[in-house]
């Protein structure tokens, strides 16, 4: 018995989670379904045709603040770290499949990059805000609230990690901005 013809622009493929297609327009379900055969084999998410490895560009970040309180002068390191977009991270990479990463972005449906994007601005916003608080912490000599503020930062930094990895897994749960303004109110 052979299957019938499948028709990317009526349903998922067979195989296929309705939830990651759920709400997505019509005229993108051939698109995407092609891209996610596209990465099939690859570590870029078949689900929402992100990667992982951007995540790397924070935990760099986070690896270099958790060393503060016992090295001061990573500081510097610190302040040299920039944010960088999903494309420049791949850009800049050694990651076996950054061209079709790069490419495959902009064919991301808009329920999983509106998401990933609003999470990694506000990743941007607390190691902004960490670092401008880590600075004035050394300036002031104040060596256990450096600490404090260090590994709360961490703490937050790698939630927010956690959030953006749900999302290129498929789930498209985000943190309240509430919830960071709070972090970032704090003293």
């Amino acid at each position: 018995m052979t299957e019938p013809d499948f028709d990317p622009a009526d349903s998922d493929p067979p195989d296929s989670d309705p939830s990651v297609t759920d709400g997505m327009p019509p005229g993108d379900l051939a698109d995407f379904h092609a891209w996610r055969q596209r990465v099939i084999g690859t570590n870029i998410s078949d689900k929402t045709l992100l990667a992982t490895d951007y995540l790397n560009h924070f935990n760099e970040i986070v690896m270099l603040i958790e060393m503060i309180p016992d090295m001061p002068d990573m500081l510097e390191e610190c302040l040299i770290w920039q944010p960088k977009s999903y494309q420049e991270h791949f850009r800049d990479s050694g990651f076996s499949d950054k061209d079709l990463a790069i490419e495959a972005y902009g064919h991301v449906p808009a329920k999983f990059k509106r998401p990933f994007e609003d999470t990694i601005a506000q990743a941007h916003q607390v190691v902004r805000h960490t670092l401008e608080r880590v600075s004035i912490d050394l300036q002031d000599g104040a060596s256990d609230k450096l600490r404090m503020d260090c590994q709360t930062s961490v703490a937050m930094i790698h939630r927010i990690i956690q959030v953006a990895n749900g999302i290129i897994h498929g789930t498209a749960h985000v943190m309240e901005q509430a919830e960071i303004d709070l972090y970032l109110s704090a003293e």
